[in-house]
């Protein structure tokens, strides 16, 4: 196995998904990170050009960077699956951005971020249930994304995971009732298809439909603003049904990885409807796995609500490298 990599300081971190890039500075291990900037991914032509804006007014440039990205990790390139940006390690190092860096999956990262984020970044989802064994993360967001988390003699090892392009079926009367109205993403209806922002909107126009009801013109955001102002109207119902989606399938992810270290969930959609859960219903929904579900009321629920959690745990790879299972001989890219 290859020696852990040093990271020279300051790194830059960094959070790209389909719609935001967020960077922040840490300035020597163990040091609070200082977030510099939330940007709009289609702001800028590629990674280096927002790199440079998010440091355009440091007094020291960043000397290495640790950067995931919401797509697949090719050893040191990265293509976003919801945005046109190929992040190229390599051409970064050759453009003088950094000398040393790191790409990984955004939900590889969340994963290994896990044991970093502050009790204060997080909202609980039922009873405070002991919490040793493999941790699940996921997040619906642009699209949705799954990793998962082991702790083997004092290391973490992430798991990746494409489980948001497995198939996804209706589950009772209700859903039954709109799910032929759902409209397929790329001929299929996957976890991503109904767990994501355009998901939510997927939902929404299914139920609408169902309803013979016009199609509302709406954005994720916008159905999620109007269920907070009215909890007892068609936008809250399909929030409401959302959520159940999203409680069944944690449940189901959970039991796949037996992760009795718990389910964290994450991702831009879920915080804003944080309000809307039900933490009855959320663990009634998430436990109904008859045979297991012994198993699956062992595993606990919690909710990211600060956007930068994942960055704390870029800045933990950076102090501690050696703490971290990966492939740094095939992904490290430097000068």
């Amino acid at each position: 196995m290859p020696h852990a990599p040093t990271f020279p300081f300051p790194l830059l971190v960094g959070d790209i998904g389909g719609t935001n890039a967020r960077f922040a500075m840490v300035d020597a291990p163990g040091v609070r990170l200082r977030v510099l900037t939330r940007a709009h991914t289609a702001d800028y032509a590629g990674v280096a050009e927002a790199m440079l804006a998010a440091t355009a007014h440091e007094s020291v440039r960043p000397r290495s960077a640790i950067l995931c990205g919401a797509g697949p990790v090719d050893g040191r390139t990265l293509t976003l699956t919801n945005a046109p940006w190929t992040i190229d390690g390599p051409a970064l190092v050759a453009a003088g951005v950094v000398a040393e860096g790191l790409l990984l999956n955004d939900f590889e990262a969340q994963a290994l971020a896990l044991p970093a984020i502050p009790d204060a970044y997080l909202q609980r989802i039922g009873p405070d249930l002991p919490s040793h064994g493999p941790l699940v993360v996921l997040g619906p967001g642009t699209g949705l994304g799954i990793g998962a988390l082991l702790h083997v003699d004092d290391r973490f090892v992430p798991v990746p995971s494409e489980a948001c392009h497995i198939g996804f079926g209706p589950d009772g009367a209700d859903e039954e009732r709109w799910w032929p109205h759902l409209e397929r993403a790329r001929g299929r209806i996957t976890t991503e298809a109904v767990m994501s922002g355009p998901g939510l909107v997927r939902v929404h126009k299914a139920r609408a439909a169902a309803d013979g009801r016009p199609t509302p013109a709406l954005d994720g955001p916008g159905i999620v603003a109007r269920a907070l102002a009215d909890r007892g109207g068609e936008e809250a119902r399909t929030c409401r049904a959302f959520l159940r989606l999203v409680a069944r399938f944690a449940g189901d992810i959970g039991i796949t990885f037996v992760a009795t270290g718990g389910v964290t969930l994450a991702g831009g959609i879920l915080p804003r409807m944080r309000e809307l859960i039900d933490p009855v219903e959320f663990r009634r929904v998430f436990e109904d796995k008859a045979p297991v579900d012994g198993l699956a009321r062992r595993i606990g629920t919690r909710l990211v609500v600060e956007p930068e959690a994942v960055l704390e745990g870029l800045a933990a790879i950076g102090a501690t490298p050696g703490r971290y299972v990966l492939e740094y001989g095939e992904r490290l890219w430097s000068a």
